[in-house]
C-alpha cells in the first residue's frame, strides 16, 4: 500500500468532489506549485489509487427508470459457480453494481432498468442463461436517501490539514 501524506489525502478529497478542477486550481488548493502537484497526481493514478474520472448523471432528467437491488443466491458454491455468475454479470449493462457478500446471500446486485417489465426481462434472461442463479429477492428503491459519494478523508489515513 502506498503511504499517503496530508497533501495526497487533500488531493484525493478534492478530486472526489471536483473531478473537473484544473491542475492549477488543484495545486493552489493543496498549497503546491503545479509541477509537484501534477507528479503527486500521476503517482496516485499509477499506483491505482485513482481509478478513473466520471460524470454524475441525473437519470430522472433524461428518462424514466427504476433502481433495483437484488439479493442473489447461487445453486452451487464452487469456485467455478462464482466465476460463471461474475462473468455473466460483467456482460449486462443494466447491472451497474455487484458485490459478493457473506451472511445468507451470495451477491447483492444493483440494477437500473427503464421499468419493472425491463427488470423482469433481465431476470428471465439470467434464469434462461443458466448462470447458476437459484433464488433472488428484489428490492425496489422508492427514493434515494443518501447516494454514494466521496470517501471521508479520515478513512484515507489522516484528515487533511487546511
Amino acid at each position: 500500500m502506498l503511504k499517503l501524506d496530508h497533501r495526497d489525502i487533500k488531493i484525493l478529497s478534492i478530486l472526489q468532489k471536483e473531478g473537473r478542477i484544473s491542475k492549477a486550481a488543484l495545486a493552489e488548493r493543496v498549497n503546491l506549485t503545479p509541477a509537484p502537484c501534477w507528479e503527486r497526481l500521476k503517482r496516485l493514478e499509477k499506483a491505482g489509487i485513482i481509478t478513473g474520472y466520471r460524470a454524475e448523471i441525473a437519470l430522472s432528467k433524461v428518462m424514466p427508470s427504476i433502481t433495483v437491488f437484488m439479493a442473489a443466491e447461487l445453486e452451487g458454491h464452487r469456485a467455478e459457480d462464482f466465476q460463471l455468475f461474475e462473468r455473466s454479470v460483467q456482460t449486462i449493462d443494466a447491472i451497474v453494481g455487484c458485490w459478493a457478500v457473506g451472511g445468507g446471500f451470495d451477491y447483492i446486485v444493483q440494477i437500473i432498468a427503464r421499468d419493472i417489465d425491463a427488470y423482469q426481462r433481465l431476470i428471465d434472461q439470467l434464469l434462461e442463461a443458466r448462470v447458476g442463479l437459484a433464488r433472488y429477492f428484489t428490492y425496489i428503491v422508492t427514493k434515494p436517501v443518501k447516494q454514494p459519494g466521496a470517501l471521508p478523508p479520515g478513512l484515507l489515513g489522516a484528515a487533511p490539514k487546511e
